[in-house]
């Protein structure tokens, strides 16, 4: 296989009808690296919403179990992405999904824009990072492809196309970027679980070079000191130059799922086995089912 093969073979699929194959082509083949990181940054971006930013404060699993809330959002959107939606691990990751949320006052408002994080930051990271940029053809699919998942969690008024979900980010993000001591108090801990994830003497470079991939509006938001210009610049050119060296690189003959990555941690039985039906938090009122959705 050669490089742009794959390409090749997304073109040849329906944007619409087959978005789920497409998005699995691009997440765990293409660019499983960049896809794992626009999704870590498209989270980060909803804690500038004050709404969410405090309900995720409220709750404290991001600020108190960091690592396993990282874990079972990855797992859990990952199963969607790598099953299905219609899949009986797919369906049982999205009803978890559901649980969760709708033990919670969320407005419809909060998950559409939430939504458009997750099919918008993917293409701005890989336009401005990745070894090649999405075409609009892939652009398209990957909006259908949350519009099913966005329609499979009961959210309203799901933007039509790519342009739309970009129009949707854009306006919220004007309108409702602002400080919360709530907001930053998970920024704080999500920096310093990434932070985590390196041997101690890195985190602070670590910490630093997260900061340098943010842009101006999120730094504001959470009343960061900006990174100097030359930091920005050298971690910026230091991920582009990342990009250009995959191109030169072999494809990918094997997917690459979240599961595998390193940074999955939060407790027994990762990778060795997990049940998605057992994943997440258990509010009041919610549930606990048992025996679906193992994984191996």
């Amino acid at each position: 296989m050669r490089r742009y093969d794959r390409l090749r073979e997304i073109r040849r699929l329906d944007p619409d009808e087959d978005c789920e194959e497409i998005y699995r082509l691009l997440a765990a083949h293409e660019f499983p690296w960049d896809f794992t990181k626009a999704l870590e940054l498209a989270l980060y971006r909803t804690y500038a919403v004050p709404s969410i930013g405090r309900l995720l404060a409220e709750t404290a699993e991001l600020t108190t179990r960091s690592q396993k809330r990282y874990d079972d959002t990855s797992l859990l959107l990952d199963a969607a992405m790598e099953h299905g939606h219609s899949s009986e691990r797919g369906r049982t990751a999205i009803r978890r999904i559901n649980q969760m949320h709708r033990a919670y006052d969320i407005s419809n408002d909060d998950m559409r824009y939430v939504l458009s994080t997750f099919v918008v930051t993917p293409k701005r990271w890989l336009d401005e990072y990745g070894w090649r940029r999405l075409t609009a053809h892939e652009a398209a699919a990957c909006a259908a492809y949350y519009q099913r998942l966005g329609r499979s969690m009961g959210i309203r008024d799901i933007p039509g196309d790519y342009p739309a979900f970009e129009d949707c980010l854009d306006r919220y993000e004007k309108e409702h970027f602002a400080f919360d001591e709530g907001g930053r108090a998970v920024s704080d801990a999500t920096l310093a679980l990434m932070a985590s994830w390196y041997p101690r003497p890195l985190a602070p470079l670590a910490r630093a070079g997260a900061l340098a991939l943010l842009d101006d509006s999120l730094i504001e938001s959470f009343r960061y000191r900006p990174p100097s210009p030359a930091v920005r610049r050298v971690v910026r050119g230091a991920v582009r130059l990342r990009g250009r060296a995959v191109r030169l690189l072999p494809p990918r003959t094997r997917p690459h799922f979240a599961r595998q990555n390193r940074q999955i941690k939060g407790y027994p039985g990762y990778p060795d086995g997990y049940d998605l039906a057992e994943m997440g938090t258990f509010p009041a009122g919610c549930p606990r089912p048992h025996g679906r959705g193992q994984h191996p």
